[in-house]
């Protein structure tokens, strides 16, 4: 559209640099106060292919403290099979959704919302960050910390948007 998007992109990366660091650094502490140990990315197709992909290529160079896991099953077995062992306090969910209204990304929100509260979880904004095209409806899930991208950004093409911040945060 004639619109120079770089610095849009660039400002994004900055961000999205600068949480994975804070991540792997200890420095960004969940609600009660805990360093993130496990990173949970809910989405499906491209926001859950690409990066799982990247993830197990390189799984060699992921941060020594950080688990790792990719969920994109509507069957709630999948994600409560994930969430078996990891402590809500030190549990970062990225709901990757270019809409967020994709139904299996959100269900499987709901579902990670509803176990971090039932669990101890205290405040879900240092525990839910968004990568989305639709930064009011994840900031209406109760989402602060969202990683925009571009509409015109095909599903296929995902990982090299905001959709990757799970690879960003994993790799050091």
């Amino acid at each position: 559209g004639g619109k120079d998007v770089l610095p849009e992109v660039i400002a994004t990366r900055k961000r999205m640099r600068e949480l994975s660091e804070a991540i792997r650094s200890g420095n960004w502490r969940g609600s009660g106060g805990a360093p993130i140990n496990a990173v949970v990315n809910l989405g499906i197709g491209g926001s859950d292919l690409g990066p799982q992909m990247v993830v197990g290529a390189l799984s060699g160079f992921i941060a020594p403290h950080l688990d790792v896991h990719f969920v994109s099953n509507v069957d709630s077995h999948h994600l409560e099979w994930t969430l078996r062992g990891l402590k809500p306090a030190e549990t970062l969910f990225v709901i990757a959704s270019k809409t967020f209204t994709t139904q299996e990304t959100m269900s499987n929100a709901q579902l990670a919302r509803s176990w971090f509260l039932s669990n101890g979880g205290i405040d879900t904004r240092k525990h839910f960050v968004a990568c989305t095209t639709n930064v009011a409806a994840a900031s209406g899930f109760g989402i602060d910390t969202t990683f925009g991208f571009r509409d015109w950004v095909g599903g296929r093409y995902s990982l090299w948007s905001s959709v990757s911040l799970a690879c960003v945060v994993a790799l050091q």
